[in-house]
């Protein structure tokens, strides 16, 4: 089961973001049975609320025999255009994620990219 659950796992995007805008985003531990966690960052612009985003990254992790906690949230600015994301933000309902993960989690998928965070703004 730790060896399928690993396999699940490392098949599980560690970014999901959309490729321009401001938008809400989350900050997720997946894991699976036996396997050790990984944290995924999921931000969309159809999101009203961060637990949409959870809800759906749950369970489409579900579909795989992964689970899920929220780490917290908030928001990303995208402009592709000028190569850089900023991080900043929390979420009402989990809290503000670590922006200093996301960041190196979004470093590692947009190496090109200027990525910066803050605590502040909303």
């Amino acid at each position: 089961a730790a060896a399928m659950a690993g396999e699940a796992l490392s098949r599980v995007p560690d970014v999901q973001i959309d490729g321009d805008g401001v938008f809400k985003y989350v900050l997720v531990r997946v894991r699976g049975a036996g396997a050790p966690a990984k944290d995924v960052v999921r931000g969309h612009g159809w999101a009203e609320y961060h637990a949409d985003l959870f809800e759906r990254t749950s369970e489409e992790l579900a579909r795989h025999g992964l689970s899920c906690e929220c780490l917290g949230g908030g928001r990303l600015s995208h402009r592709p255009e000028e190569r850089k994301i900023h991080v900043y933000g929390y979420s009402v309902g989990f809290g503000r994620a670590d922006h200093a993960v996301t960041t190196e989690k979004l470093k590692a998928e947009y190496p090109d990219y200027e990525i910066t965070w803050a605590d502040e703004g909303y």
